[in-house]
Protein backbone atom coordinates (compact mmCIF):
# COMPACT_ATOMS: atom_id res chain seq x y z
CA UNK A 1 0.00 0.00 0.00
CA UNK A 2 1.42 3.40 -0.94
CA UNK A 3 2.85 5.41 1.98
CA UNK A 4 1.09 8.64 3.04
CA UNK A 5 4.00 10.35 1.70
CA UNK A 6 2.89 10.17 -1.67
CA UNK A 7 0.40 12.30 -0.85
CA UNK A 8 1.92 15.42 -1.01
CA UNK A 9 3.85 14.97 -4.16
CA UNK A 10 0.80 13.24 -5.62
CA UNK A 11 0.57 12.86 -9.53
CA UNK A 12 -2.97 11.69 -10.62
CA UNK A 13 -3.57 11.53 -14.20
CA UNK A 14 -4.56 14.81 -15.88
CA UNK A 15 -8.18 15.86 -16.10
CA UNK A 16 -10.22 18.69 -17.23
CA UNK A 17 -11.52 21.25 -14.79
CA UNK A 18 -14.55 22.21 -16.81
CA UNK A 19 -15.62 19.96 -19.82
CA UNK A 20 -18.46 19.95 -21.71
CA UNK A 21 -20.57 17.50 -19.95
CA UNK A 22 -20.58 19.98 -16.66
CA UNK A 23 -22.37 23.00 -19.04
CA UNK A 24 -24.73 20.44 -20.30
CA UNK A 25 -25.90 19.42 -16.66
CA UNK A 26 -25.64 22.36 -15.60
CA UNK A 27 -27.91 24.05 -17.89
CA UNK A 28 -30.25 20.95 -17.11
CA UNK A 29 -30.37 21.93 -13.48
CA UNK A 30 -31.16 25.09 -14.25
CA UNK A 31 -33.80 24.40 -17.32
CA UNK A 32 -35.59 22.33 -14.35
CA UNK A 33 -35.82 24.47 -11.82
CA UNK A 34 -37.15 26.55 -13.69
CA UNK A 35 -39.40 24.30 -15.05
CA UNK A 36 -40.54 24.04 -11.66
CA UNK A 37 -41.23 27.92 -10.78
CA UNK A 38 -43.60 27.88 -13.61
CA UNK A 39 -45.11 25.14 -12.11
CA UNK A 40 -45.40 26.48 -8.95
CA UNK A 41 -46.97 29.54 -9.71
CA UNK A 42 -50.28 27.31 -10.66
CA UNK A 43 -50.43 25.36 -8.04
CA UNK A 44 -53.53 26.00 -5.72
CA UNK A 45 -53.86 28.67 -3.27
CA UNK A 46 -54.47 27.10 -0.25
CA UNK A 47 -54.79 23.09 0.52
CA UNK A 48 -56.33 22.11 3.70
CA UNK A 49 -53.94 19.59 5.80
CA UNK A 50 -54.76 16.54 7.98
CA UNK A 51 -55.78 16.19 11.47
CA UNK A 52 -53.31 15.62 13.55
CA UNK A 53 -53.85 13.13 16.84
CA UNK A 54 -51.56 13.68 19.67
CA UNK A 55 -52.68 9.94 21.46
CA UNK A 56 -50.14 7.81 22.19
CA UNK A 57 -51.96 4.65 20.27
CA UNK A 58 -51.52 6.77 16.78
CA UNK A 59 -48.32 6.20 17.17
CA UNK A 60 -47.73 3.49 16.02
CA UNK A 61 -49.77 3.71 12.88
CA UNK A 62 -47.97 7.29 12.36
CA UNK A 63 -44.24 5.06 13.00
CA UNK A 64 -45.10 2.52 10.15
CA UNK A 65 -45.88 5.18 8.16
CA UNK A 66 -42.85 7.78 8.83
CA UNK A 67 -40.71 4.13 7.97
CA UNK A 68 -42.50 3.30 5.20
CA UNK A 69 -41.76 6.35 3.32
CA UNK A 70 -38.23 6.13 4.59
CA UNK A 71 -38.05 2.34 2.80
CA UNK A 72 -39.70 3.66 -0.37
CA UNK A 73 -36.86 6.57 -0.79
CA UNK A 74 -33.69 4.01 0.19
CA UNK A 75 -35.13 0.79 -1.79
CA UNK A 76 -34.99 3.29 -4.52
CA UNK A 77 -31.53 4.88 -3.73
CA UNK A 78 -29.97 1.70 -3.80
CA UNK A 79 -31.18 0.82 -7.35
CA UNK A 80 -29.93 4.13 -8.29
CA UNK A 81 -26.65 3.18 -6.52
CA UNK A 82 -26.25 -0.04 -8.34
CA UNK A 83 -27.04 1.07 -11.62
CA UNK A 84 -25.38 4.47 -11.73
CA UNK A 85 -22.41 4.09 -9.67
CA UNK A 86 -21.88 1.26 -12.09
CA UNK A 87 -22.01 3.20 -15.06
CA UNK A 88 -20.14 5.75 -14.17
CA UNK A 89 -17.45 3.41 -12.93
CA UNK A 90 -17.14 1.28 -16.13
CA UNK A 91 -17.84 3.31 -19.22
CA UNK A 92 -15.65 6.81 -19.30
CA UNK A 93 -17.89 8.34 -21.82
CA UNK A 94 -20.69 8.26 -19.49
CA UNK A 95 -18.25 9.21 -16.78
CA UNK A 96 -17.64 12.20 -18.30
CA UNK A 97 -21.29 13.27 -18.17
CA UNK A 98 -22.53 11.03 -14.80
CA UNK A 99 -19.92 11.91 -12.45
CA UNK A 100 -20.32 16.26 -13.07
CA UNK A 101 -24.43 15.38 -13.21
CA UNK A 102 -24.00 13.29 -9.48
CA UNK A 103 -21.85 16.63 -8.55
CA UNK A 104 -24.75 19.10 -8.94
CA UNK A 105 -27.30 17.32 -8.03
CA UNK A 106 -25.65 16.11 -4.64
CA UNK A 107 -24.70 19.90 -4.24
CA UNK A 108 -28.55 21.23 -4.74
CA UNK A 109 -30.18 22.48 -1.89
CA UNK A 110 -33.41 20.31 -1.65
CA UNK A 111 -34.38 22.03 1.56
CA UNK A 112 -34.57 25.24 -0.79
CA UNK A 113 -36.18 23.63 -3.64
CA UNK A 114 -38.90 21.58 -1.54
CA UNK A 115 -41.05 24.38 -1.90
CA UNK A 116 -40.52 24.24 -5.83
CA UNK A 117 -40.92 20.75 -6.11
CA UNK A 118 -44.02 19.94 -3.83
CA UNK A 119 -46.01 23.25 -5.21
CA UNK A 120 -44.82 22.05 -8.67
CA UNK A 121 -46.37 18.51 -8.06
CA UNK A 122 -49.87 19.88 -6.47
CA UNK A 123 -49.91 21.88 -9.70
CA UNK A 124 -50.70 18.49 -11.69
CA UNK A 125 -51.27 15.77 -9.01
CA UNK A 126 -54.05 15.95 -6.35
CA UNK A 127 -52.16 17.61 -3.19
CA UNK A 128 -51.89 14.23 -1.00
CA UNK A 129 -50.40 12.13 -3.25
CA UNK A 130 -48.09 15.48 -4.35
CA UNK A 131 -47.11 15.69 -0.74
CA UNK A 132 -46.32 11.73 -0.69
CA UNK A 133 -44.05 11.65 -3.81
CA UNK A 134 -42.38 15.17 -2.74
CA UNK A 135 -41.91 13.51 0.79
CA UNK A 136 -40.17 10.71 -1.02
CA UNK A 137 -38.11 12.58 -3.41
CA UNK A 138 -36.75 14.69 -0.53
CA UNK A 139 -35.50 11.52 1.46
CA UNK A 140 -34.73 9.99 -1.49
CA UNK A 141 -32.04 13.22 -2.46
CA UNK A 142 -30.75 12.57 1.64
CA UNK A 143 -30.01 8.99 1.29
CA UNK A 144 -28.79 8.47 -2.41
CA UNK A 145 -25.86 10.78 -3.04
CA UNK A 146 -23.12 9.39 -0.25
CA UNK A 147 -24.41 5.82 -1.09
CA UNK A 148 -23.45 6.57 -4.91
CA UNK A 149 -19.82 7.89 -4.37
CA UNK A 150 -18.96 5.22 -2.00
CA UNK A 151 -20.38 2.80 -4.70
CA UNK A 152 -18.47 4.32 -7.23
CA UNK A 153 -15.61 4.42 -5.32
CA UNK A 154 -15.29 0.60 -4.50
CA UNK A 155 -15.60 -0.23 -7.78
CA UNK A 156 -12.89 2.12 -8.46
CA UNK A 157 -10.62 0.52 -6.14
CA UNK A 158 -11.05 -2.97 -7.06
CA UNK A 159 -7.71 -4.59 -6.92
CA UNK A 160 -5.82 -5.42 -10.38
CA UNK A 161 -5.48 -8.71 -9.11
CA UNK A 162 -9.05 -9.77 -8.85
CA UNK A 163 -10.14 -7.76 -11.99
CA UNK A 164 -8.12 -10.06 -14.05
CA UNK A 165 -8.94 -13.17 -12.28
CA UNK A 166 -12.63 -12.52 -13.24
CA UNK A 167 -11.44 -12.15 -16.82
CA UNK A 168 -10.05 -15.16 -16.86
CA UNK A 169 -12.86 -16.81 -15.19
CA UNK A 170 -14.85 -15.25 -17.97
CA UNK A 171 -17.31 -13.83 -15.75
CA UNK A 172 -20.17 -12.26 -17.67
CA UNK A 173 -21.45 -9.00 -16.23
CA UNK A 174 -24.24 -9.94 -13.56
CA UNK A 175 -21.77 -12.55 -12.46
CA UNK A 176 -19.07 -10.01 -11.73
CA UNK A 177 -21.57 -8.05 -10.12
CA UNK A 178 -22.51 -11.10 -7.90
CA UNK A 179 -19.34 -12.39 -7.34
CA UNK A 180 -16.94 -9.61 -7.15
CA UNK A 181 -18.00 -6.45 -7.16
CA UNK A 182 -21.07 -6.59 -4.61
CA UNK A 183 -18.89 -8.33 -1.94
CA UNK A 184 -15.91 -6.24 -2.21
CA UNK A 185 -18.53 -3.18 -2.05
CA UNK A 186 -20.52 -4.73 0.51
CA UNK A 187 -19.09 -3.17 3.91
CA UNK A 188 -19.09 0.35 2.36
CA UNK A 189 -22.49 0.10 0.94
CA UNK A 190 -23.95 -0.72 3.90
CA UNK A 191 -22.08 1.56 6.04
CA UNK A 192 -22.91 4.27 3.82
CA UNK A 193 -26.87 2.79 4.23
CA UNK A 194 -27.04 3.12 7.25
CA UNK A 195 -25.58 6.54 7.45
CA UNK A 196 -28.57 7.63 4.64
CA UNK A 197 -30.85 6.13 6.69
CA UNK A 198 -29.99 8.37 10.05
CA UNK A 199 -29.68 11.10 7.30
CA UNK A 200 -32.99 10.69 5.70
CA UNK A 201 -34.87 11.28 9.44
CA UNK A 202 -33.61 14.54 9.33
CA UNK A 203 -35.62 15.12 5.79
CA UNK A 204 -38.60 13.30 7.03
CA UNK A 205 -39.06 15.34 9.35
CA UNK A 206 -38.87 18.32 7.20
CA UNK A 207 -41.44 16.50 4.80
CA UNK A 208 -44.08 15.71 6.82
CA UNK A 209 -44.20 19.52 8.84
CA UNK A 210 -44.33 21.07 4.98
CA UNK A 211 -46.25 24.26 4.91
CA UNK A 212 -46.52 27.28 2.47
CA UNK A 213 -48.69 30.13 3.52
CA UNK A 214 -52.34 28.34 3.13
CA UNK A 215 -51.19 25.40 2.02
CA UNK A 216 -50.55 22.43 4.63
CA UNK A 217 -48.83 19.65 2.86
CA UNK A 218 -48.29 18.12 6.32
CA UNK A 219 -48.35 14.48 6.63
CA UNK A 220 -49.54 11.91 9.44
CA UNK A 221 -45.72 10.61 10.88
CA UNK A 222 -43.55 11.14 13.63
CA UNK A 223 -42.15 14.66 12.31
CA UNK A 224 -45.82 16.18 12.14
CA UNK A 225 -46.75 14.18 15.64
CA UNK A 226 -43.40 15.59 17.23
CA UNK A 227 -44.74 19.00 15.33
CA UNK A 228 -48.04 19.44 16.64
CA UNK A 229 -46.97 18.46 20.14
CA UNK A 230 -44.38 21.17 20.09
CA UNK A 231 -47.07 23.46 18.82
CA UNK A 232 -49.81 22.95 21.54
CA UNK A 233 -46.77 22.82 24.20
CA UNK A 234 -47.96 19.45 25.09
CA UNK A 235 -44.75 17.91 27.06
CA UNK A 236 -46.08 14.32 27.54
CA UNK A 237 -46.87 13.93 23.73
CA UNK A 238 -43.12 15.34 23.07
CA UNK A 239 -42.14 12.66 25.48
CA UNK A 240 -44.01 9.99 24.05
CA UNK A 241 -42.65 11.16 20.46
CA UNK A 242 -39.08 11.01 20.92
CA UNK A 243 -39.32 7.83 23.24
CA UNK A 244 -41.00 6.45 19.88
CA UNK A 245 -38.42 7.44 17.48
CA UNK A 246 -35.52 6.29 19.41
CA UNK A 247 -37.21 3.25 20.20
CA UNK A 248 -37.69 2.91 16.61
CA UNK A 249 -34.05 3.31 15.75
CA UNK A 250 -32.87 1.00 18.46
CA UNK A 251 -34.90 -1.50 17.13
CA UNK A 252 -33.95 -1.07 13.59
CA UNK A 253 -30.32 -1.30 14.18
CA UNK A 254 -30.47 -4.91 16.01
CA UNK A 255 -32.37 -6.36 13.64
CA UNK A 256 -31.49 -4.69 10.24
CA UNK A 257 -28.00 -2.98 10.28
CA UNK A 258 -26.57 -5.24 13.00
CA UNK A 259 -27.32 -8.55 11.26
CA UNK A 260 -25.82 -6.77 8.34
CA UNK A 261 -22.69 -5.83 9.22
CA UNK A 262 -22.14 -9.03 10.95
CA UNK A 263 -23.07 -10.74 7.87
CA UNK A 264 -20.95 -8.19 5.68
CA UNK A 265 -17.68 -9.33 7.79
CA UNK A 266 -17.14 -12.32 5.29
CA UNK A 267 -16.43 -9.83 2.78
CA UNK A 268 -13.30 -8.87 4.35
CA UNK A 269 -10.13 -8.37 1.92
CA UNK A 270 -8.19 -10.67 3.98
CA UNK A 271 -5.93 -13.45 4.30
CA UNK A 272 -6.86 -14.06 8.06
CA UNK A 273 -9.75 -14.07 10.47
CA UNK A 274 -10.12 -11.08 12.68
CA UNK A 275 -9.88 -11.71 16.42
CA UNK A 276 -13.03 -9.96 17.36
CA UNK A 277 -15.73 -9.99 14.20
CA UNK A 278 -18.54 -7.75 14.23
CA UNK A 279 -21.67 -9.91 16.19
CA UNK A 280 -25.87 -9.79 15.98
CA UNK A 281 -27.50 -11.83 18.23
CA UNK A 282 -30.53 -11.86 15.91
CA UNK A 283 -28.39 -12.83 13.15
CA UNK A 284 -26.77 -15.70 15.05
CA UNK A 285 -30.40 -16.84 15.95
CA UNK A 286 -31.50 -16.23 12.39
CA UNK A 287 -28.06 -18.51 11.57
CA UNK A 288 -29.50 -21.14 13.58
CA UNK A 289 -32.92 -21.30 13.27
CA UNK A 290 -33.94 -24.67 10.86
CA UNK A 291 -36.63 -22.54 8.83
CA UNK A 292 -33.59 -20.42 7.62
CA UNK A 293 -31.53 -23.06 7.25
CA UNK A 294 -34.55 -25.12 4.59
CA UNK A 295 -35.15 -21.43 3.16
CA UNK A 296 -32.05 -21.15 2.33
CA UNK A 297 -31.29 -24.83 0.73
CA UNK A 298 -34.41 -25.59 -0.89
CA UNK A 299 -35.81 -22.14 -2.32
CA UNK A 300 -32.49 -19.07 -2.08
CA UNK A 301 -29.88 -21.58 -3.54
CA UNK A 302 -31.78 -23.03 -6.56
CA UNK A 303 -33.62 -19.90 -7.46
CA UNK A 304 -30.41 -18.41 -7.70
CA UNK A 305 -28.54 -20.97 -9.86
CA UNK A 306 -31.47 -20.52 -12.14
CA UNK A 307 -30.87 -17.08 -12.44
CA UNK A 308 -26.89 -17.35 -12.88
CA UNK A 309 -27.79 -19.78 -15.47
CA UNK A 310 -30.17 -18.28 -17.12
CA UNK A 311 -27.67 -14.85 -17.35
CA UNK A 312 -24.88 -17.05 -18.20
CA UNK A 313 -26.62 -17.95 -21.53
CA UNK A 314 -28.39 -15.07 -22.09
CA UNK A 315 -25.37 -12.74 -21.66
CA UNK A 316 -22.25 -14.54 -22.64
CA UNK A 317 -19.43 -12.56 -21.33
CA UNK A 318 -18.53 -9.45 -22.60
CA UNK A 319 -15.43 -6.64 -21.93
CA UNK A 320 -16.86 -5.13 -18.46
CA UNK A 321 -15.59 -1.53 -19.53
CA UNK A 322 -18.97 -1.47 -21.30
CA UNK A 323 -19.16 -0.79 -25.16
CA UNK A 324 -21.05 2.36 -26.72
CA UNK A 325 -23.34 1.72 -28.87
CA UNK A 326 -23.38 3.40 -32.16
CA UNK A 327 -25.32 6.56 -32.91
CA UNK A 328 -28.94 5.18 -34.84
CA UNK A 329 -31.90 8.05 -36.19
CA UNK A 330 -34.24 7.18 -32.74
CA UNK A 331 -31.14 8.52 -30.78
CA UNK A 332 -30.11 11.48 -32.82
CA UNK A 333 -33.89 12.58 -33.37
CA UNK A 334 -33.98 12.41 -29.37
CA UNK A 335 -30.54 14.30 -29.05
CA UNK A 336 -31.71 16.86 -31.45
CA UNK A 337 -34.91 17.50 -29.34
CA UNK A 338 -33.36 17.28 -25.91
CA UNK A 339 -30.78 20.29 -27.31
CA UNK A 340 -33.52 22.15 -28.84
CA UNK A 341 -34.99 22.02 -25.08
CA UNK A 342 -32.13 22.85 -23.44
CA UNK A 343 -31.89 26.30 -25.79
CA UNK A 344 -35.48 27.04 -25.03
CA UNK A 345 -35.12 26.65 -21.16
CA UNK A 346 -31.61 28.17 -20.85
CA UNK A 347 -32.91 31.38 -22.83
CA UNK A 348 -36.06 31.41 -20.39
CA UNK A 349 -33.98 30.95 -17.63
CA UNK A 350 -31.53 33.28 -18.59
CA UNK A 351 -34.07 35.67 -19.02
CA UNK A 352 -35.38 35.46 -15.28
CA UNK A 353 -31.64 35.46 -13.96
CA UNK A 354 -31.23 39.19 -15.78
CA UNK A 355 -34.05 40.28 -14.06
CA UNK A 356 -32.44 40.61 -10.64
CA UNK A 357 -31.16 43.85 -9.87
CA UNK A 358 -27.53 44.24 -9.43
CA UNK A 359 -27.52 44.72 -5.62
CA UNK A 360 -28.86 41.00 -5.21
CA UNK A 361 -26.10 39.89 -7.82
CA UNK A 362 -23.98 41.57 -4.78
CA UNK A 363 -26.03 40.05 -1.84
CA UNK A 364 -25.45 36.59 -3.37
CA UNK A 365 -21.82 36.83 -4.68
CA UNK A 366 -21.46 37.69 -0.60
CA UNK A 367 -23.40 34.97 0.81
CA UNK A 368 -21.52 32.34 -1.19
CA UNK A 369 -18.31 33.34 0.79
CA UNK A 370 -19.82 33.87 4.06
CA UNK A 371 -21.72 30.59 3.75
CA UNK A 372 -18.43 28.80 2.37
CA UNK A 373 -16.32 29.93 5.69
CA UNK A 374 -18.92 28.45 7.81
CA UNK A 375 -18.90 25.31 5.75
CA UNK A 376 -15.26 25.04 5.56
CA UNK A 377 -15.01 25.89 9.74
CA UNK A 378 -17.70 22.84 10.65
CA UNK A 379 -15.71 20.48 7.77
CA UNK A 380 -12.20 20.98 9.97
CA UNK A 381 -14.24 20.42 13.20
CA UNK A 382 -15.86 17.26 11.81
CA UNK A 383 -12.48 15.69 10.56
CA UNK A 384 -10.59 16.20 14.23
CA UNK A 385 -12.70 14.38 16.02
CA UNK A 386 -14.51 12.01 13.46
CA UNK A 387 -10.90 10.03 11.91
CA UNK A 388 -9.89 9.04 15.86
CA UNK A 389 -13.62 8.08 16.40
CA UNK A 390 -14.20 6.14 13.91
CA UNK A 391 -11.44 4.30 13.20
CA UNK A 392 -11.18 3.61 16.56
CA UNK A 393 -14.86 1.86 16.30
CA UNK A 394 -14.02 0.54 13.10
CA UNK A 395 -10.49 -1.46 14.78
CA UNK A 396 -12.38 -2.83 17.95
CA UNK A 397 -15.59 -4.31 17.45
CA UNK A 398 -15.95 -4.58 20.81
CA UNK A 399 -16.24 -1.03 20.79
CA UNK A 400 -18.29 -1.01 18.04
CA UNK A 401 -20.51 -3.25 19.63
CA UNK A 402 -21.30 -0.65 22.45
CA UNK A 403 -21.19 2.75 20.66
CA UNK A 404 -22.86 1.83 17.17
CA UNK A 405 -26.49 2.08 18.96
CA UNK A 406 -25.47 5.71 20.55
CA UNK A 407 -23.60 6.89 17.09
CA UNK A 408 -26.52 5.73 14.73
CA UNK A 409 -29.34 7.32 17.59
CA UNK A 410 -27.11 10.28 17.61
CA UNK A 411 -26.96 10.29 13.86
CA UNK A 412 -31.04 10.06 13.35
CA UNK A 413 -32.30 12.90 15.41
CA UNK A 414 -32.96 15.34 13.41
CA UNK A 415 -30.90 18.51 14.34
CA UNK A 416 -33.43 20.63 13.72
CA UNK A 417 -35.53 19.40 16.97
CA UNK A 418 -32.81 20.34 19.29
CA UNK A 419 -31.31 24.11 17.38
CA UNK A 420 -33.84 25.85 19.47
CA UNK A 421 -32.40 25.05 22.35
CA UNK A 422 -28.96 25.94 20.90
CA UNK A 423 -30.24 29.18 19.71
CA UNK A 424 -31.69 29.99 23.16
CA UNK A 425 -27.70 29.57 24.42
CA UNK A 426 -26.01 31.21 22.02
CA UNK A 427 -28.62 34.32 20.76
CA UNK A 428 -27.19 35.99 23.99
CA UNK A 429 -23.35 35.72 23.00
CA UNK A 430 -21.98 38.35 20.14
CA UNK A 431 -21.94 36.48 16.71
CA UNK A 432 -24.66 34.09 18.38
CA UNK A 433 -26.00 33.14 15.35
CA UNK A 434 -22.96 32.60 13.27
CA UNK A 435 -21.56 30.55 16.09
CA UNK A 436 -25.17 28.64 16.07
CA UNK A 437 -25.07 28.02 12.07
CA UNK A 438 -21.68 26.55 12.26
CA UNK A 439 -22.64 24.42 14.99
CA UNK A 440 -26.14 23.48 12.89
CA UNK A 441 -23.87 22.76 9.89
CA UNK A 442 -21.33 20.84 12.11
CA UNK A 443 -24.57 18.34 13.58
CA UNK A 444 -25.96 17.59 9.82
CA UNK A 445 -22.22 16.71 7.89
CA UNK A 446 -20.37 14.87 11.30
CA UNK A 447 -22.12 11.53 10.60
CA UNK A 448 -21.25 11.27 6.76
CA UNK A 449 -17.67 11.74 7.91
CA UNK A 450 -17.92 8.83 10.81
CA UNK A 451 -19.73 6.47 8.94
CA UNK A 452 -17.58 6.60 6.22
CA UNK A 453 -14.49 6.45 8.08
CA UNK A 454 -15.76 3.62 10.51
CA UNK A 455 -16.44 1.49 7.38
CA UNK A 456 -12.68 2.33 5.62
CA UNK A 457 -11.67 1.66 9.05
CA UNK A 458 -13.57 -1.88 9.24
CA UNK A 459 -12.21 -2.91 5.95
CA UNK A 460 -8.68 -3.19 6.77
CA UNK A 461 -7.51 -6.75 6.37
CA UNK A 462 -6.54 -8.45 9.90
CA UNK A 463 -3.07 -9.83 8.12
CA UNK A 464 -1.91 -6.26 7.54
CA UNK A 465 -2.45 -5.08 10.70
CA UNK A 466 -0.48 -8.33 12.18
CA UNK A 467 2.09 -7.10 10.36
CA UNK A 468 2.68 -3.84 11.60
CA UNK A 469 2.63 -5.04 15.07
CA UNK A 470 5.41 -7.40 13.57
CA UNK A 471 7.08 -5.03 12.59
CA UNK A 472 6.53 -3.27 15.74
CA UNK A 473 5.59 0.21 14.42
CA UNK A 474 4.90 3.35 16.36
CA UNK A 475 1.46 4.29 16.78
CA UNK A 476 2.28 7.44 14.44
CA UNK A 477 4.16 5.02 11.74
CA UNK A 478 0.79 2.82 12.04
CA UNK A 479 -1.06 5.55 11.32
CA UNK A 480 0.95 6.75 8.41
CA UNK A 481 1.31 4.21 6.58
CA UNK A 482 -1.61 1.77 7.55
CA UNK A 483 -4.68 3.48 9.10
CA UNK A 484 -4.30 6.68 7.18
CA UNK A 485 -3.76 5.25 3.50
CA UNK A 486 -6.36 2.41 4.24
CA UNK A 487 -9.12 4.95 4.69
CA UNK A 488 -8.17 7.72 2.73
CA UNK A 489 -10.94 6.53 -0.19
CA UNK A 490 -13.71 6.67 2.48
CA UNK A 491 -12.36 10.03 3.72
CA UNK A 492 -12.68 11.23 0.49
CA UNK A 493 -16.17 9.89 0.07
CA UNK A 494 -17.40 11.17 3.55
CA UNK A 495 -15.79 14.76 3.18
CA UNK A 496 -17.74 14.88 -0.59
CA UNK A 497 -20.92 13.74 1.18
CA UNK A 498 -20.24 15.64 4.26
CA UNK A 499 -19.75 19.37 2.63
CA UNK A 500 -23.11 19.24 0.62
CA UNK A 501 -24.70 18.06 3.42
CA UNK A 502 -23.02 21.42 5.05
CA UNK A 503 -24.54 23.33 2.10
CA UNK A 504 -27.64 22.31 2.10
CA UNK A 505 -27.83 23.03 5.89
CA UNK A 506 -27.16 26.33 5.60
CA UNK A 507 -30.51 26.79 4.51
CA UNK A 508 -32.09 26.16 8.40
CA UNK A 509 -29.31 27.33 9.98
CA UNK A 510 -28.86 30.68 8.77
CA UNK A 511 -32.40 32.07 8.46
CA UNK A 512 -34.71 30.76 11.37
CA UNK A 513 -37.62 31.80 12.83
CA UNK A 514 -37.71 31.32 16.72
CA UNK A 515 -40.08 32.95 19.31
CA UNK A 516 -41.77 34.82 17.08
CA UNK A 517 -38.87 36.83 15.84
CA UNK A 518 -36.88 35.75 12.69
CA UNK A 519 -33.39 35.70 13.16
CA UNK A 520 -30.83 35.79 9.98
CA UNK A 521 -27.19 36.29 9.22
CA UNK A 522 -25.40 36.62 5.94
CA UNK A 523 -25.17 33.94 4.03
CA UNK A 524 -26.59 31.85 1.25
CA UNK A 525 -28.44 30.01 2.73
CA UNK A 526 -30.18 32.77 4.15
CA UNK A 527 -31.01 34.22 0.91
CA UNK A 528 -32.58 31.07 -0.26
CA UNK A 529 -34.71 30.98 2.66
CA UNK A 530 -35.70 34.87 2.42
CA UNK A 531 -36.67 33.78 -1.32
CA UNK A 532 -38.81 31.01 -0.58
CA UNK A 533 -40.66 32.92 2.34
CA UNK A 534 -41.57 35.77 0.19
CA UNK A 535 -42.28 33.83 -2.39
CA UNK A 536 -39.48 35.75 -4.99
CA UNK A 537 -39.24 32.86 -7.26
CA UNK A 538 -36.26 34.47 -9.22
CA UNK A 539 -33.52 35.54 -6.81
CA UNK A 540 -34.52 31.65 -5.10
CA UNK A 541 -33.54 29.92 -8.91
CA UNK A 542 -30.13 32.65 -8.59
CA UNK A 543 -29.19 31.66 -5.60
CA UNK A 544 -30.07 28.09 -5.55
CA UNK A 545 -27.87 28.00 -9.04
CA UNK A 546 -25.21 29.95 -7.54
CA UNK A 547 -24.68 27.73 -4.82
CA UNK A 548 -24.75 24.79 -6.83
CA UNK A 549 -21.87 25.88 -9.30
CA UNK A 550 -19.70 26.97 -6.48
CA UNK A 551 -20.66 23.11 -5.00
CA UNK A 552 -19.66 21.84 -8.23
CA UNK A 553 -16.28 24.04 -8.55
CA UNK A 554 -15.26 23.31 -4.91
CA UNK A 555 -16.03 19.36 -6.36
CA UNK A 556 -13.95 19.87 -9.38
CA UNK A 557 -10.76 21.37 -7.84
CA UNK A 558 -9.93 19.89 -4.91
CA UNK A 559 -12.63 16.93 -3.88
CA UNK A 560 -12.27 15.52 -7.46
CA UNK A 561 -8.52 15.55 -7.82
CA UNK A 562 -8.56 13.42 -4.54
CA UNK A 563 -10.68 11.23 -5.77
CA UNK A 564 -8.43 10.12 -8.54
CA UNK A 565 -5.59 9.91 -5.71
CA UNK A 566 -7.08 7.33 -4.48
CA UNK A 567 -8.60 5.54 -7.00
CA UNK A 568 -4.60 4.85 -8.47
CA UNK A 569 -2.25 5.28 -5.14
CA UNK A 570 -4.47 3.77 -2.36
CA UNK A 571 -5.99 0.28 -3.71
CA UNK A 572 -5.95 -2.20 -0.99
CA UNK A 573 -3.81 -4.34 -3.12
Amino acid sequence: MANLRDLLLPKPREERLFTLGDAIVLVLIAVLLYAGVVLAVKAPPSVKGPSISLEPGALPWYTLLSVGRMAAAYALSLLFTLLYGRAAAYNKRAERLLMPLLDVLQSVPILSFLPVVLLSLSAILPEALAAELASIVLIFTSQVWNMTFGWYQSLTTIPKELNEASKIFRLNTWLRFRFLELPFGMITLIWNSMMSWAGGWFFLMAAEIFTVGERDFRLPGLGSYLQEAANQGNLQAILWGLITLILTIVVLDQLIWRPLLAWSDRFKLEMVESDNPPTSWFFDLLNSARLTNWFHDHVLSPLTERIDLWMVRRYPMRDHEGQVAQPFTPTILLGILLVGGLLYGGFRTGQMLLSLPVDQWLAIGIGVGATLIRVLIALLIALVWTIPVGVAIGTQPRLATLLQPIVQIAASVPATAIFPVILLFFLALPGGLNLAAILLMLMGTQWYLLFNIIAGASAIPQDLKFTSALLRLTSWQRWRTLILPAIFPYLVTGAITASGGAWNASIVAEYVTFGGATHSTVGIGALIAQATVHGDYALLLAATLSMVLTVVLINRLWWRRLYLIAEEKYRME
